[in-house]
């Protein structure tokens, strides 16, 4: 580690140093003892001169020999991680300092898999869910169809107010079920940019009006008041089916997730010269802090007081989200449990 001073790698200059001095003690005391005597003075200058000339021929040979030898590996390494990152067959040139490179290699190699096996990990994490999820919104309607079935052929035929009501409800677990391959479909054409935007240039009050007209007809609105504050000269350049799409679906959400008598509010301006900012106010239930982070992940419910709402295909704010970024925009959410929500998004401006 770099900043471990305990640790003082051997480079080869070092381990030459080492040997040469050796070598060259060595040679000396042999010269010094071979000629004249450990008490000669003239003898103990020649002893010395070889000894250095022995320092500097082991420090070139033993120097040399381990670059080189050091070198040849350490360039099969760098060849082997650059090509395992870049995945061509192209090798840069090892520097001067090619120990250093090839750390400098190895952390940057080491970092970029830390932060791919970090990601691999958090998509693994997301499939199981979506896998889990999945299951569980599809099993519902079936274990409902295989039910209802069931009781019509053990005898529920026989009378015909019990097999119509059983047939009614049959038919409702069957619409969800085209409405979750509906909207799965949807998201997958959106993601893959292969559903096409028919934009125009089109008031938002009017975008807004029909999908408020819809969602109050639906049963189960607890009286919940809804209000279309957007101004009347406000135009902008979408595709006007799937922008009532997204804003059917936040108001569905906000009636079904209301207070009785509550309310929920459209809203909207001109932020610049090029975006129009929405947004779709609620004064329900809220939602807590942590699930607002994976609020438009497909199939994800927050638990407890909105869990016991059921309906819907569980893929309305996926679809929301992926309509809005299709358009060049973004959303956002914020709440605060027991005092409402509102999500916030762009649309382009009409030019």
């Amino acid at each position: 580690m770099p900043n471990d001073r305990s640790f003082d790698p051997i480079t080869p200059r070092k381990a030459g140093r080492i040997t040469a001095t050796f070598v060259a003690v060595f040679t000396g005391a042999i010269a010094l003892f071979l000629e004249v005597g450990p008490v000669n003075v003239p003898g103990a200058w020649s002893a010395l001169v070889i000894g250095v000339f022995a320092f500097m021929a082991t420090y070139i040979a033993v120097t040399a020999a381990l670059d080189r030898y050091i070198n040849a590996r350490l360039r099969l390494l760098f060849r082997m991680v650059h090509d395992l990152r870049t995945g061509s067959g192209h090798t840069e040139e090892l520097e001067a300092d090619s120990v250093g490179q090839v750390q400098k290699t190895l952390e940057v190699w080491a970092r970029e898999k830390r932060t791919e096996i970090a990601d691999l990990t958090e998509r693994e994490k997301y499939r199981r869910e979506f896998i889990g999820n999945l299951s569980h919104e599809l099993k519902t309607p079936l274990f409902n169809i295989q039910g209802y079935v069931l009781t019509l052929l053990e005898g529920g035929l026989e009378d015909p107010k019990v097999a119509r009501d059983f047939l009614e409800r049959a038919a409702r677990g069957s619409d969800r079920l085209m409405k979750i391959v509906e909207d799965m479909d949807m998201i997958s054409k959106l993601e893959n940019g292969v559903l096409d935007l028919r934009s125009m240039n089109i008031d938002l009050r009017s975008v807004v009006a029909d999908p408020m007209v819809d969602v109050q007809g639906l049963p189960g609105t607890q009286g919940v008041r809804l209000i279309n504050s957007v101004p009347p000269d406000l135009r902008v350049r979408v595709d006007p089916a799937k922008c009532e799409q997204v804003f059917t679906n936040l108001l569905e959400n906000a009636v079904r997730y209301g207070k009785p008598g509550g309310e929920v509010e459209v809203l909207a301006y001109a932020l610049d010269s090029e975006h129009v900012f929405v947004e779709v106010r609620d004064n329900g239930i809220g939602i807590a802090e942590e699930h607002l982070p994976r609020l438009f992940e497909r199939f994800y419910r927050v638990s407890n007081s909105r869990a016991r709402h059921e309906g819907g295909s569980g893929l309305g704010l996926a679809i929301v989200k992926h309509i809005v970024e299709a358009h060049g925009g973004t959303i956002t959410v914020k709440s605060e449990e027991g005092h409402g929500t509102t999500f916030g998004f762009t649309l382009p401006k009409a030019a």
